[in-house]
């Protein structure tokens, strides 16, 4: 039963991306601003994802982190119930330690994603003083 469970599953995933593209380009209702302010749709003017890949990247670490905090506590009311137990004192034990372990590997994936785009997106001040300019970071400008 499970391995039937399992090839629908993968098969959904399959047909799902396999077809996504297809939805999401189906239609496009997008207007533009014309003088609108007050939307954040229309407050965003930068022509980069940048934003978009910083705030997913933000929100899925955050859900890691979440996840893992509610396995560790999860694991320590197992470690509490666990009455001596020795299997159930060793599945709480794994629970902690694989929460743990996840947590670490999702912040250190966070660092190495930031490292990188730092390698290849250069900030403001950074850019300025490869030109062998003075960056004011109160005005944001460069001058040499």
């Amino acid at each position: 039963m499970k391995k039937i469970g399992l090839i629908v599953a993968g098969l959904a995933v399959l047909v799902g991306t396999l077809f996504a593209p297809v939805a999401t380009h189906a239609i496009d209702n997008f207007q533009p601003c014309n003088g609108v302010t007050d939307s954040l749709v229309c407050k965003n003017t930068s022509n980069t994802a940048q934003p978009l890949i910083t705030k997913v990247i933000n929100t899925l670490v955050f859900l890691v982190g979440l996840v893992s905090v509610v396995m560790v506590i999860i694991g320590g009311i197992m470690y509490t119930l666990s009455a001596g137990n020795a299997s159930n004192v060793t599945r709480a034990k794994n629970t902690i330690t694989y929460a743990l372990v996840g947590l670490a590997v999702a912040f250190l994936a966070y660092a190495l994603v930031n490292w990188v785009y730092g390698l290849f997106n250069p900030s403001a001040q950074q850019q300025c003083q490869q030109k062998g300019g003075v960056y004011n970071a109160s005005s944001k400008t460069c001058s040499k």
